[in-house]
C-alpha cells in the first residue's frame, strides 16, 4: 500500500500527467482539495472508490483516512493542485507518514507560473533581461517569511518574480518593488489560469492595485513581476547560433572521415 502525492496541475484537466491520471484511475482511495482541483480530474478514479474532499478537513483528519487506507491495504491517491513541492503543504503530511511507517511517492505536476507563462506565451528568462525566476509570496497571517527571504531582499535581484498567494497584498508588492524595477514594470495578474474562467491581466506595479479591484479579484490569483513581461528587446539565445559551439555541435570542424 502507498499514498500517492500526485500533482494535478493548474486547473486544465487534460494537464495532470500521465502519470498521475493513471494512479487516480487505479486507487482505490482518493483524497482531493476540491477547492483547487477541478471535480473532472478526479472522476477518474474507480466506479467504487472512496472518493472525498478534504477541503474542511484538518490535517489529522487527512492522515488519519491515509492510515485506515493503509491498514486495508489500499492504495492512495492524495490529489494537490500544481506541483505538489511548490506550497503544497505535504511535508507535515508526508512526516506523520513517517511517524506512522505508511509508505508514500510524490508525483509532480504543472505549476501554475509554468501554465502562466505557457498561456501568455512568455519566456520567464530572456537572454541579458532575465536568467532568474523567483518562486515566491509573501508574509501573510497564515505564514511568516524567514529573515532572508523579504520580498525587499528578493526585490534587489530584479529578477523575474512569481509571487503566490499574495492577491491581497498587492499595496506591499507596489511599494516594496518599485525602488527596484520601476512604477512602470509590466505586471501580469492571472487568476485560475487554464480554468474556464481564467483572467489575465496586464497591468504595471502602478496600477496593479486599481486594475485588481475593478475586476473583483480576491483569491485564486498569480502575481508576475519582470521586463519579460513588456514588449522588450532582447538578442538572440547563443544555443543556436550557427557559429557557437558545443558538445553536440562542433562549428569549423570537418567530419573525419575513416581511412580504408
Amino acid at each position: 500500500m502507498t499514498v500517492y502525492f500526485i500533482g494535478a496541475g493548474p486547473g486544465a484537466p487534460d494537464l495532470i500527467t500521465v502519470r498521475g491520471l493513471r494512479l487516480i484511475e487505479r486507487c482505490p482511495v482518493c483524497l482531493y482539495a476540491g477547492s483547487l482541483v477541478p471535480e473532472e480530474i478526479v472522476k477518474a478514479a474507480p466506479e467504487d472508490a472512496i472518493v472525498k474532499d478534504t477541503a474542511p478537513m484538518h490535517l489529522d483528519e487527512i492522515v488519519a483516512d491515509m492510515i485506515a487506507a493503509h491498514e486495508r491495504g489500499e492504495d492512495v491517491a492524495r490529489v494537490h493542485s500544481g506541483d505538489p513541492s511548490i506550497y503544497g503543504a505535504i511535508a507535515e503530511q508526508m512526516r506523520r507518514l513517517d511517524a506512522a511507517g505508511v509508505p508514500y511517492d510524490v508525483v509532480p505536476g504543472v505549476p501554475a507560473f509554468a501554465a502562466t507563462a505557457a498561456r501568455l506565451k512568455t519566456e520567464l528568462t530572456l537572454p541579458e533581461i532575465a536568467q532568474t525566476v523567483i518562486v515566491t509570496r509573501t508574509e501573510m497571517k497564515a505564514s511568516s517569511m524567514p529573515e532572508f527571504e523579504t520580498l525587499d531582499i528578493l526585490g534587489r535581484s530584479r529578477a523575474t518574480l512569481a509571487i503566490h498567494l499574495s492577491i491581497r497584498n498587492l499595496a506591499h508588492i507596489r511599494d516594496t518593488l518599485t525602488p527596484y524595477y520601476g512604477e512602470d514594470c509590466p505586471v501580469v495578474i492571472a487568476y485560475r489560469s487554464t480554468w474556464p474562467d481564467e483572467l489575465f491581466i496586464r497591468t504595471t506595479l502602478k496600477d496593479m492595485a486599481e486594475e485588481v479591484r475593478k475586476a473583483k479579484i480576491t483569491r485564486t490569483a498569480l502575481v508576475l513581476v519582470g521586463k519579460v513581461f513588456g514588449h522588450v528587446e532582447f538578442r538572440d539565445s547563443d544555443l543556436y547560433n550557427a557559429d557557437f559551439s558545443h558538445v553536440l555541435r562542433n562549428v569549423g570542424k570537418k567530419k573525419k572521415v575513416a581511412s580504408r
